[in-house]
Parts: structure tokens; sequence; C-alpha cells
């Protein structure tokens, strides 16, 4: 079944100048597709029309008859006075109104009304009600909220005094909560944490209805998209598969364009030198020739309709760095931080050293922000201390950029504060897509992605060997993702970073520190991938653990197989725990061994071994606690 069909659609806000030119595509029941193109190609402008807020000029959007849409993008205005649960139980306005009437009918019938009438009604009421979770819409309602980091304090608050990302988070939820057969999400993760993100990925899998998205958030593409479709000159190019599929595709078929008009081009040399020869022929006295040169120039001229493939350039510079021979880059101690009543971390002792790349995760507001401030002095601590090698030149690029003057165009910013020449300064911006006129933009009329965008530029041209970074992809597309991503490819010294983007922590963290929000502090020394499965091994520890400990306080009395099962599960768990350390330990000594090749092969050898060890390990806990 066709949920929505979009039928040759063209729309345009300026004459002569069409966003949409031909747009046409279908999605079916159930699928999740996600809606790519440069910023501009008219992908918002496209939920808009589904919606019926806009209207097309030419085509026709047809949305399956008795379908729900909901979209997420603007937020409503609600009536004064209205807290967050307020707009939260406005997704059950119609049980609200069953329930309103059912209480009506229990009064009347008290009252001795006419029984048979009011009884039939109530029983449809009530089975309507039943059918659609009015009984449990208020555990559904704590759950939704839950899972979006909606607390309980945040509900009480008034809806129009929430800060846009709360109010984000907030709509969503009503959105989720409304059950609609079709979603329409634009940027739905630009608010969110990486928990509510992975809650929002959780519910999409197991939501039975049509989803399409528009995000920058890759790692969400990736897990949600089953195809996706590219905007493209205001036309759909299709992919069957998910952003990692698309991305490696559009490559594919870029290069085939791209051997085609080569050939295409070669072609037409060929031909244009045998016509140009049979037109000197046929002045010499052949003029059947003429005829036979006219063919092959029209052939030319149909060869010549092939456009030349373009592609975004991807930039060309890197960061200056400056050598560092010590060990420790950043050392902290006893370090703790706290606003008023809110204790953000205490106790915090680390090392980072020279050349590690360090993700910091947590939720939002749990103090991520304020370790990197603290780092780079422009915090203080409540107790200890954080400070960086001797030999350390550090760069930072803060989630709120600023400069020195906001009317002073990027420009001027680059020549005042870079101390580089005019011609050098516009090669560094045009590298980060400020090309032509748009140097002369007074930096204060920026938007918060160009202005990381510049800041970034900015700290290319100092020799550096401390990166760190607070959030570097917020408010910016994925391309403008894949400059920064390309710019860090080559940077060999420490960076430190705080971001939700997965994609980016994936590519480029080799340690995690996250923050839990019990106030503890998990350092996992690998990659993003490996901590999330080690995090998924610890949580079904933790739950096993937790059910052994109730079944053995419910049943005191246990059969002999029982207990030993348990007996073996611990042990096991004991002998896994015990390689997991020294796994760990041989992550650590293969960082200080990092220029001794032997001794590498030697410890990489030593994880081989264990790790053939733990594979067993695993299964036989998995069946011992099946």
């Amino acid at each position: 079944m066709i949920d929505i069909t979009v039928n040759n659609v063209t729309k345009g806000f300026e004459i002569g100048s069409n966003v949409l030119d031909g747009l046409s595509f279908t999605v079916s029941s159930g699928e999740r597709v996600a809606i790519l193109g440069k910023n501009g190609a008219g992908k918002s402008t496209l939920f808009r029309l589904i919606t019926g807020e806009l209207f097309p000029d030419e085509g026709t959007i047809v949305v399956a008859p008795g379908k729900r849409l909901g979209l997420i993008s603007q937020i409503p205005v609600y009536p004064d006075g209205w807290t967050t649960e307020d707009v939260l139980r406005s997704a059950h306005r119609e049980l609200d109104n069953m329930l309103a009437r059912m209480g009506e009918i229990e009064a009347q019938l008290a009252d001795g009304q006419d029984a048979d009438s009011l009884l039939k009604e109530y029983d449809r009421l009530q089975s309507e009600y039943q059918r659609l979770g009015g009984y449990e819409a208020d555990a559904e309602r704590n759950r939704v909220a839950s899972g979006l980091d909606i607390t309980p304090e945040l509900r009480t608050r008034l809806f129009e005094q929430l800060s846009g990302g709360e109010k984000t988070r907030v709509n969503l939820a009503r959105l989720i909560l409304e059950d609609t057969d079709i979603l329409l999400l634009d940027e739905p993760t630009n608010h969110l944490d990486l928990h509510a993100t992975e809650w929002l990925e959780d519910y999409i899998a197991r939501f039975k209805g049509t989803v399409l998205a528009i995000s920058h958030d890759r790692y969400f593409l990736d897990k949600v998209a089953q195809r996706c479709i590219e905007i493209v000159d205001g036309k759909a190019e299709f992919y069957n598969g998910n952003y990692s599929f698309f991305v490696q595709e559009r490559q594919k078929r870029f290069e085939e364009k791209k051997k085609q008009y080569e050939k295409d081009a070669a072609k037409i040399e060929q031909l244009q030198r045998a016509a140009d020869q049979m037109h000197l022929w046929a002045f010499m006295g052949n003029d059947k020739l003429h005829k036979r040169a006219f063919s092959m120039e029209k052939r030319i001229e149909k060869l010549k309709k092939t456009e030349r493939p373009v592609q975004q350039k991807k930039l060309s510079i890197r960061f200056k760095e400056t050598g560092f021979t010590g060990d420790e880059a950043v050392v902290m101690a006893d370090l703790s931080k706290r606003y008023g009543e809110k204790q953000l971390f205490s106790g915090l002792d680390m090392e980072i050293t020279g050349g590690e790349s360090v993700a910091i995760v947590g939720s939002n507001g749990i103090g991520k922000s304020s370790l990197v401030r603290i780092l780079v002095g422009e915090e203080a601590p409540d107790t200890g201390f954080c400070a960086l090698g001797p030999q350390i030149r550090a760069a930072y690029l803060p989630q709120i950029v600023r400069f020195t003057s906001n009317t002073r165009t990027m420009l001027d910013t680059m020549l005042y504060d870079c101390k580089c020449t005019p011609q050098q300064a516009r090669d560094r911006l045009a590298a980060f897509g400020f090309r032509g006129e748009t140097v002369m933009t007074p930096v204060g009329a920026l938007s918060g992605g160009e202005r990381s965008r510049l800041k970034l530029c900015m700290l290319m041209g100092s020799d550096i060997n401390l990166l760190v970074l607070d959030e570097p992809t917020n408010h910016l597309d994925i391309a403008s993702r894949e400059w920064i991503e390309d710019a860090l490819e080559d940077y060999e010294q420490t960076l430190i970073f705080v971001s939700h983007d997965r994609y980016f922590i994936d590519r480029f963290a080799t340690r995690i520190l996250s923050f839990n929000d019990d106030g503890t502090l998990t350092d996992y020394r690998g990659p993003y991938r490996e901590f999330l499965a080690w995090r998924e091994r610890q949580a079904v520890f933790a739950e096993n653990t937790r059910n052994r400990e109730q079944k053995e306080k419910k049943a005191v009395h246990k059969n002999a197989h029982a207990a030993d099962s348990l007996k073996s599960s611990a042990k096991i768990e004991r002998e896994i725990e015990k390689i997991e350390a020294q796994l760990a330990r041989l992550d650590a000594e293969a960082e200080e061994s990092a220029s001794d090749y032997l001794r590498l092969m030697e410890l990489d050898e030593q994880r081989r071994s264990l790790n053939e060890k733990l594979e067993p390990l695993y299964l036989k806990w998995e069946e011992l606690n099946a």
C-alpha cells in the first residue's frame, strides 16, 4: 500500500527559480526513508507540501486516505498558561473527552435517567477507551517523557518558558504519544543527547507506521533509514540502503558518470576531427562528403548534451602541528565542580597522554562542557587542579563562538586575528565554503554553524598539539561536518572533544570518557563501537546479577543443579572480568610501546590468545544464564 505519492511536483519562491522541479516518488506503508540534499535543496519545503502548509505550483501530492500525519519541525502555539504536562496530555485529548463523557453518564445513571440507552453508550465508550489504550495512557506518557529526558520538574513548568531545545523534545514526545500513522521528522536529534537519541531510534525501530526523516545525524540515518531519496536540482535520486550505502553508491555513480563523460569527450574530439577533414575534402571537389560531415556534427551535438559531473570539493588544508615529546598532555587530580546544589563531578583523577583522541560523552547538563572549560582555563575547579604539559600548545573551539569584533567582516577577522595575507585568508576561507562576496559578511551576522566553521578555519593556522572541541558539529550540515572531519583526518596530536555526533565519535575517538547519570565516570580505552559493545555486556551482566539476587531471595531452597549453575556462572564472570582486565593492561602497554614494533607484535599475539579464551567463556556464561 502506498502512503505518500509525490507526482511531478514543482515549487518555487522566486520567478524563474524552482526549488523543486519535477520531483516524483512514492513511499510505501511502513517504510523508513531518509530525505537528503544540500542546504536549500528543498527538503523542509517538501515536508511543508506533504502536510498541506504549502501548495505545489505544479504536480500533485497524495497522502493515503485516513492516514494521520505528524510533523516535528516547528513548535505549535499552545494556549497561555499551559504547562509541559498540559502539552503532553493534549496528545490524549480524545481519550480525556471519552473519560469525561463516561463520568457524565455515571452521574446521569445515579440520577435515575434512561438506563438502557445510557448503558449502551457507556459500554461503547468503555470498549473504545480500552482499544485506544486509555487505561495505559498515564504509563505511556511517563515512559515517553522519561525516554526523552523530560523530567518531573520540567513537566510542571510553563511551556512558553522552556528553551528551544526543551520545546523540541516536548513537542516530539507529544507527536509520539498521538500515535500517528506517518512521522515526518525534520532534524529530530538537534536538541537530544545520546540517551534520548538512542531512545528515539529504538522507538522508530518498533514504530509500525511510515517514517520520513531529514537529519544531519549520519549515525541516526544509518540506524533508521531503509532507503534514501536525495533531492538534486529539484529532482529525486534513489538509493536502496541506509546513509552509509548512499555515500558509497553516490561515489560509485559519480565515477561512472565521470567515465562516461570522458568517453563522450574523447568521441566528440574524434568525430570533430573527422568532420573537419571531410569538410576540407569536400571543398577540394568531393561535395558528397559534406553530407557525411553534417551527420557527424549532429552526433557531436547529441554527445555534447552530457553534462560534466561535479563533486563538492573536499577540504584541501590541514592543521599545522607542533611536535610533542612528553608523556602527559593533561593531568587532573581530585577535580570537582558544582553549581549551587548540583554536583557535576568530584574526585576526578585522570591523565591524558600525547596523541590520544578522547571523546567526552554523556547526558545534557551533566558536566561535559564544564570539564573542557576547566581544561582550557576558562573556569576554575572547586577543588583539585588541572594542568597541561609544559610543551602543550592548545587550541579551543567552544560551543558558542565569539570574535573580538562582531562588526568586522570574515576577511578582516582573518587578517587581524590570524596575521595572514589577504590571499592566504581568502584561500583558507574558500576551503571552508566562504567564497566571493560572502567573505565581506560581518561576523556578527553569521549563523551558529557559520561561526563554528570560521573559528575552526582560524584555528587551522596555529601551531598546536592539543585541540579541544566542544560540540564541533553542532548546527552544521553534513557537508560542513565532512569538511571538519577531512581537516582532522591527518591530525596526529592530542584531541579532546565533547560530542553527541556518534558518526564523528566513531571516526576519531580512541578513548571514551562517559559521564554516567549516577554521577560516576567510565573511562574506556578503546574506540566507540567497542565501548557500546562493552556497555551492552555490562548491562546484561548487571541485569542477570539483579535477577539472580532476586531469585536467591525468593527461593532459599534450590536444587543442586541450579546451585551449581549459579556458582559456575559466578566463577565464569570472575574469569571474564580477569581476562578483560588483562586486555585493558595490554592496551595500556601498547600505547606506551607505540614505537616498538616487535613489542607491539608480542602484545597483539597475547591479545589474540586472550580473546580466544574469552569467546567460549561468553558462550558458556550465556548457556548457564539462559
